[in-house]
């Protein structure tokens, strides 16, 4: 009778409290210096894991996060030892988009699609194994934005889709499964597709509603089995969400993307930095309805300033707040845990 009348209660919504470490590691964070700037947040804190940089986006010459192989090296080895298993990302597309970049340049997705499959099996698999030894373990990539308006500012005038929904398909295929060897997680982007939009959602609001397509979703529904984490981007469609960007959307994220398409794996915010939602929410406000729309992992790079770093105390914070307030429920954060910690375990 006993556990009983406790089922019960837990099924009326009583739930177990959520630590701030399992607050934590819902948060991947950029930041300013080399692994000593950060480590506290990984080994002590439960920081879920870092975006890196090498290069600093406000002064030009200046270093991040590392400047040669050794420096990353000793970065990725050191906030891996204290066995947190953070998730250590990049953004390594190819072409414009590759901050890894020593002594290997590699081609932008549509120069790959545009030299075949063995092309793109050896250029993939050279920067998986490069990732891989460098101690990198999820690429934000590959894109899947279809190519669909030729003038969208910020996926096809620099090459970053491979093409029509055909060639993304089979070229996000080969990518993913180079990663896979290596045992480095991808990310498809940007949900529900950023390649008949305008606008850059770095700078400001976008609105796609009159110009995306369905379609454009077929390269999601044909990986998403296959891929580790799919990228939701801040562009809005007043059809999908009349209220909110699909990065903020429960519309978009937990009912397009998890109910209607069936992904089961993590969902990954793009920078909640950038200005299509920060010129327009407050930090509380993205954090709060990134969680309520089903994100797991809320992403803040940390590339406007020094002197605006979000730090993970403050989200933590922030989190605290709202359950205390009913604002967010404990079971988003227990669930976003389980699948960020299953990933994990796939990687380490």
């Amino acid at each position: 009778m006993k556990r009983f009348v406790i089922l019960l209660l837990l099924g009326i919504g009583l739930e177990a409290k959520v630590s701030d470490a399992q607050i934590a590691n819902m948060f991947l964070l950029g930041f300013y210096g080399d692994e000593n700037s950060i480590k506290r947040e990984v080994c002590t804190q439960g920081l879920g894991g870092v975006i890196l940089f090498k290069n600093s986006p406000i002064k030009k010459g200046a270093i991040k996060n590392f400047k040669d192989r050794a420096s990353l090296k000793r970065l990725t080895s050191s906030l891996k030892s204290c066995g947190r298993m953070p998730l250590i990302a990049v953004d390594q597309e190819g072409g414009l988009v590759q901050r890894i970049k020593f002594n290997i340049s590699y081609p932008a997705p549509k120069d790959v699609a545009g030299r075949g499959e063995e092309f793109a099996k050896r250029v993939y698999l050279q920067m998986a194994k490069e990732l891989s030894s460098l101690g990198i373990n999820l690429d934000f990539a590959p894109v899947v934005d279809l190519a669909i308006n030729p003038n969208n500012k910020v996926i096809v005038k620099y090459k970053r889709s491979f093409g029509d929904t055909e060639d993304t398909i089979k070229y996000a295929s080969i990518f993913i499964d180079a990663m896979h060897r290596y045992k480095i997680a991808t990310t498809l982007k940007h949900f529900p597709g950023h390649g008949s939009s305008l606008g850059d959602t770095h700078f400001g609001f976008v609105d796609v509603t009159s110009l995306w397509r369905e379609k454009e979703l077929e390269p999601f529904i044909k990986l998403k089995d296959k891929a580790d984490g799919v990228m939701v981007a801040h562009i809005y469609n007043k059809k999908l969400d009349p209220l909110f960007p699909a990065s903020l959307s429960r519309r978009v994220v937990d009912y397009l993307l998890r109910k209607k398409l069936g992904f089961r794996k993590v969902v990954i915010s793009d920078d909640l930095q950038m200005g299509a939602i920060a010129k327009r929410y407050s930090l509380r406000d993205r954090v709060k309805y990134s969680i309520n729309a089903g994100v797991d992992i809320l992403l803040f790079a940390n590339q406007v300033s020094p002197k605006r770093v979000v730090k993970l105390d403050r989200l933590i914070e922030i989190v605290r707040e709202l359950l205390e307030r009913g604002e967010i429920r404990e079971s988003s954060i227990i669930k976003a845990n389980r699948r960020i910690n299953q990933l994990k375990r796939e990687l380490y």
